[in-house]
């Protein structure tokens, strides 16, 4: 009975599947360093419309209770506000430095009235946009914003710096957004422009980064004298806090040259609502642990879902296991066998082949298992009067190419292991 071979089906190397791993997981690798890059720089910028930034009453990181207690000790009185219309009237009692760390936020018809201040006043903005320094007819505009804030000497782009505050202070975080005057407007550059000054109708100082007010940032360098020096002084300080961006109250607003006293300046009264809606109540538990904390385990999930594809798709070499039913063996060799014809895995299935001969011939010729394959070859040659070159290649030749040879190479190979094993068995037919 002659056994017949279907030809191999075409299917990709094993080789090429590990190159394509090797070449995914890397990129994948990459990916994933990238979006965690964007994802902590994300979390690590303070948020404007966050309640507590930059305010003289929090105490967290984005909050300026660490300034507000340091100008106090300084003997600068603070006034914080969290209403525009009433920071701008406050700021009419005399000359006052009004502070406005989220200009954003300030309510659109209210912005002109910022720079309408009392002569020998300051009015100090932290990060203010396009449209705010548009609003205010300042001839300022924002040019190029870093990554990040960049901690610099007052001079730094090699012209003179000529705030004494920044002088004193020296290195500071204000380089981040940076500003230039429109035109031939004469201006005060610091940091890069980072810090600028313009004396406009009013003293209008503005910084491109607010790290020297906030608590987690005012002690790094000179920032604490930078930011007490904008503020501090004989001047009163108003601090405009504002809670949130807040909808512009109706009417015309403010009017500059008005003290505010007129009712022009007061917001419409805001009509009753019939009933309160219950407030939804947030889970303490987003609020027991700080923002980074979250970004980390939302990093680790990812990451650990991603080692998980990348070992799911990982076989290792097969494993022996006992089997739960009885199989015939010569099912169990026909079902190797279509195995390793389907993934066309000729070499390994001759060395299997070829380590079974052996395994049954050096008993019988009392041959160690780490005899040279040299010794092995003339050994078994001698006793089963065959060729020495013959034998060597039958036990320890390259792979066959094609299906033929390795059916020829199994024949003779049972051929020469039942003349010496099995001697009186005869040909096999």
């Amino acid at each position: 009975m002659t056994a017949t071979l279907d030809p191999p089906r075409p299917v990709a190397p094993a080789r090429t599947r590990r190159r394509r791993h090797q070449l995914l997981i890397p990129f994948g690798l990459a990916v994933l360093l990238i979006v965690a890059t964007l994802v902590f720089h994300a979390v690590d910028q303070p948020d404007a419309t966050d309640r507590d930034f930059v305010s003289p009453a929090a105490t967290g990181d984005d909050g300026g209770s660490k300034l507000a207690e340091a100008l106090r000790e300084q003997g600068v009185t603070v006034r914080r506000e969290t209403d525009t219309w009433q920071a701008l009237r406050a700021a009419q009692a005399g000359p006052t430095t009004l502070f406005v760390p989220a200009p954003d936020l300030v309510p659109s018809n209210l912005v002109a009235g910022l720079a309408d201040l009392p002569p020998g006043s300051r009015l100090v903005l932290v990060d203010p946009s396009r449209w705010v320094l548009a609003r205010l007819d300042v001839p300022l505009t924002p040019t190029d914003r870093r990554w990040a804030t960049r901690a610099t000497v007052p001079d730094a782009d090699g012209s003179r710096c000529p705030l004494a505050e920044a002088d004193r202070a020296g290195t500071a975080a204000a380089d981040r957004q940076r500003y230039e005057a429109r035109g031939s407007t004469a201006i005060d550059r610091c940091y890069s422009g980072g810090l600028v000054r313009l004396r406009w109708s009013a003293e209008v100082v503005v910084i491109g980064a607010s790290d020297p007010f906030r608590n987690d940032r005012i002690d790094e360098w000179g920032n604490r004298a930078l930011a007490t020096g904008l503020l501090g002084g004989d001047r009163r300080l108003v601090w405009l806090d504002l809670p949130g961006r807040a909808a512009a109250p109706d009417g015309p607003g403010w009017e500059p040259g008005n003290g505010g006293d007129g009712p022009q300046n007061r917001p419409s009264p805001r009509p009753r609502k019939q009933a309160e809606r219950p407030q939804h109540q947030e889970n303490p538990l987003w609020g027991a642990f700080p923002t980074w904390f979250w970004a980390l385990l939302v990093q680790l999930a990812l990451a650990g879902l991603l080692l998980m594809l990348w070992r799911a798709r990982r076989l290792g070499p097969p494993v022996p296991e006992p089997l739960p039913v009885t199989v015939p063996s010569a099912e169990t060799v026909l079902g190797r066998a279509r195995l390793y014809r389907r993934a066309g895995a000729r070499e390994h299935a001759a060395d299997t082949l070829r380590a079974a001969a052996l395994a049954r011939l050096r008993p019988r010729l009392n041959l160690p298992p780490d005899t040279p394959p040299a010794e092995v070859a003339a050994r078994v040659a001698e006793y089963a009067g065959e060729d020495v070159e013959r034998v060597g290649e039958l036990l320890h030749g390259g792979a066959p190419t094609t299906d033929q040879e390795l059916l020829e190479l199994a024949r003779d190979l049972d051929v020469l292991t039942r003349t010496l094993v099995h001697p009186t068995e005869g040909d096999p037919r």
